[in-house]
Parts: structure tokens; C-alpha cells; sequence
């Protein structure tokens, strides 16, 4: 997995089981989304849950299954996170991901 399509083909394929976290919401941004990764780059991901598991333990275990999925380091970003500084530039430079079935 080197570039945009390759990941979001992959994050697609895997929707159901993204979905099982509870997951609303799945984008990239960062240097994916700018399809600009390198062999080192981690994977930033904005990710919004249903409210009812919007847990620790969810987040974490979502981004376990997804550097397991994806071979990479992850880092995982939610609606909460953003700060005033950084938020708008992650809120404009996502493109989500497609978990409908």
C-alpha cells in the first residue's frame, strides 16, 4: 500500500469490519490524502464514532486492526482532537473513505 487509491481501495474493502468499531465517519488526510507518502509515512486518519462507542477502548482497538491491516503506523484523529490551530487544515484536506455497503 503506497498511495491514495491503494489505501482508501484497502479501507474500503474492509468497511464492514471498520463499521463494527462503531465508526460514523472515516477519512485520510495528511500526506496520503496529498499523495505525497513515503515508505516511513504513518497513516493519519479522521474517524468519528457513534456516540455510544466513542470509548478508549474502541479507538484503540480500531487502530490496532488498522495498522495491522495496513502494515503502518496509524494515527487516528477525532472530532474532539482538533484543535482551532490545526483542525481546519485537517477538516480540508480529508477525503473520506466510502464505508457504505
Amino acid at each position: 500500500m503506497g498511495n491514495r487509491a491503494q489505501l482508501l481501495h484497502m479501507l474500503q474493502g474492509n468497511a464492514a469490519a471498520i463499521q463494527a468499531f462503531g465508526v460514523l465517519k472515516l477519512g485520510v488526510f495528511g500526506s496520503f490524502a496529498r499523495d505525497t507518502a513515503k515508505p516511513e509515512s504513518d497513516v493519519d486518519l479522521f474517524v468519528d464514532f457513534l456516540p455510544e462507542r466513542k470509548t478508549l477502548k474502541t479507538l484503540l482497538g480500531l487502530s490496532r486492526f488498522l495498522e495491522a491491516l495496513l502494515g503502518r503506523k496509524v494515527e487516528l484523529v477525532t472530532p474532539g482532537a482538533l484543535n482551532p490551530f490545526t483542525g481546519k487544515y485537517i477538516l480540508d484536506e480529508v477525503r473520506y473513505v466510502s464505508l457504505a455497503a
